[in-house]
C-alpha cells in the first residue's frame, strides 16, 4: 500500500520572527490560512488515507503538531507520529519510517515529502504520485523523485542532470485513477550540489537539470536495503531500533541508537549513489517557500509592487512585504525593496537583498542568551 511520510522537522530559521523554535515554517501560514503542514495533508486528498500518514519531526515539535492536527493525531493515529530524539538529517529520518512502516506493511511503498513547500494543483499533485507509486509498484527496485523545471539560475537548490529519457514502453500502461500521459520520465544521470550564480546559468540555459524537490517515491524494504549498501553503520543502528519496535524499552533504544547515528542527508546516501533513479519532471507548480521574499510570488503584489498582510499605511513605499499577526498599524515612509515583520515581541526590517542575513541575526540572539525570541 502506499504511505506518505511528510517530514516536519525544520525550523525555518529565515522567516523569523514569525518562525519560532516551536512554530517554525512548517506550522506558519505563509501561503492562505491553513499552516504548509496542514496544506500538506490535505494535497493528499483520497490517494492516501489519514491512517497511512505518517509526520516525522522531533520531540520539541511532537506536542504542537499534535494540537494543530487534533483529528489527525487522535487515536487510533497517534502512533503515526514518528517523534525523533534530535536531528540526525533526512537519511536517519527515512530510515526510521522505512523500519516503521514495514513492521506494519511489509509491502510498504512511501511517497516521501517535506512539510513546507507550497504546490498547486492538488490534482496533479496526486497524478504525479499515483504514476511514480504504479512505477515503483511494478519496479520495486526503482527509485521515483521529482524535478521542478527551473524559471531562473537559482542558487539555493539543488539540480538533478536528467539522462535518458524512459520510453513508455519501460513504464506502466495505466495507474489507479489514470496515468497522466504527458508526464516526461528520465533517467538521472547525476545529483548536482547548490550551484554557484554561473553554474547555475549554464544548467538553466542546457534545459538538462531540474531543481530537486525533495519529493521521493520508493519501496520501503529497497530504501532500506539501499541503507544497507551504502550505509551499513546507519542501516545497523536501524536495525537495533527495529528489534526494539514494541518493547518496553523502544525509547531507550531509539534515543541511543539514533542519537549515535551519522548526520546525512538521503541525497547523500544513498541517491547519488543508488542505480536505477528515475525523475519525473512535475507537472505541478511547486515553490519550497524559502524566504520572506517567496511571499511576494505567492500572494502577488500591488501596483507599487507591495505585498501586504498587516494594518498599513504606506507613502512613498515601493517593493516592499509588509505583515503582522494583529492589528497594529505600521506605516512606511520612503521604503524600497524591504521586508517588514512584525510580532507580538519583535519586530524585524531588512533590505531584500540582506535577507540571508536573518540567520545571523538568529544567532547572535542565541549568543546574547535572549532565548525568549528564539
Amino acid at each position: 500500500m502506499l504511505h506518505a511520510v511528510i517530514m516536519a522537522g525544520g525550523s525555518g530559521t529565515r522567516f523569523w520572527p514569525a518562525s519560532r523554535n516551536l512554530r517554525p515554517k512548517q506550522l506558519l501560514k505563509l501561503a492562505g490560512d491553513r499552516t504548509l503542514l496542514a496544506a500538506t495533508i490535505d494535497r493528499l486528498g483520497k490517494i492516501i488515507p489519514s491512517e497511512r500518514v505518517w509526520i516525522a519531526t522531533g520531540h520539541a515539535l511532537a506536542d504542537t503538531i499534535r494540537q494543530e492536527l487534533p483529528g489527525w493525531a487522535s487515536p487510533p493515529r497517534s502512533g503515526q507520529m514518528l517523534v525523533e530524539p534530535c536531528k540526525r538529517d533526512t537519511a536517519a529520518c527515512i530510515g526510521l519510517a522505512a523500519i516503521t512502516l514495514l513492521r506494519r506493511d511489509p509491502e510498504a511503498i512511501m511517497a516521501v515529502m517535506p512539510s513546507d513547500h507550497v504546490i498547486h494543483s492538488d490534482e496533479l499533485f496526486q497524478q504525479a504520485i499515483m504514476a511514480a507509486a504504479e512505477i515503483v509498484r511494478q519496479r520495486p527496485e526503482r527509485f521515483v523523485t521529482f524535478g521542478i523545471k527551473p524559471t531562473y539560475p537559482a542558487e539555493c537548490f539543488g539540480y538533478i542532470e536528467r539522462g535518458a529519457i524512459v520510453p513508455n514502453s519501460d513504464l506502466p500502461a495505466a495507474a489507479p485513477g489514470g496515468l497522466a500521459a504527458n508526464l516526461v520520465v528520465s533517467r538521472v544521470a547525476h545529483f548536482r550540489e547548490k550551484p554557484a550564480a554561473s553554474v547555475a546559468r549554464e544548467y538553466l540555459e542546457s534545459g538538462k537539470f531540474l531543481w530537486n524537490s525533495g519529493i521521493f517515491v520508493w519501496s520501503a524494504a529497497t530504501i532500506l536495503a539501499a541503507l544497507h549498501r551504502y550505509q551499513p553503520e546507519l542501516a545497523r543502528q536501524l536495525m537495533t531500533i527495529q528489534a526494539a519496535l514494541g518493547r518496553p524499552d523502544f525509547a531507550t533504544v531509539l534515543e541511543r541508537e539514533f542519537s549515535a547515528m551519522r548526520g546525512i542527508s538521503i541525497d547523500y546516501a544513498v541517491m547519488e549513489h543508488a542505480r536505477d533513479v528515475l525523475v519525473i519532471e512535475a507537472p505541478f507548480q511547486w515553490d519550497d517557500v524559502g524566504s520572506w521574499q517567496a511571499i511576494a510570488r505567492l500572494e502577488g503584489a500591488d501596483a507599487a509592487g507591495n505585498t501586504i498582510r498587516a494594518k498599513h499605511l504606506g507613502i512613498n513605499t515601493t517593493g516592499t512585504i509588509v505583515r503582522s499577526d494583529d492589528e497594529h498599524l505600521i506605516v512606511t515612509l520612503g521604503l524600497q525593496d524591504c521586508v517588514v515583520v512584525r510580532t507580538a515581541d519583535a519586530t524585524l526590517v531588512a533590505r531584500k537583498q540582506d535577507e540571508e542575513g536573518i540567520r545571523q541575526v538568529v544567532k547572535e540572539l542565541e549568543e546574547r542568551g535572549w532565548r525568549e525570541y528564539l
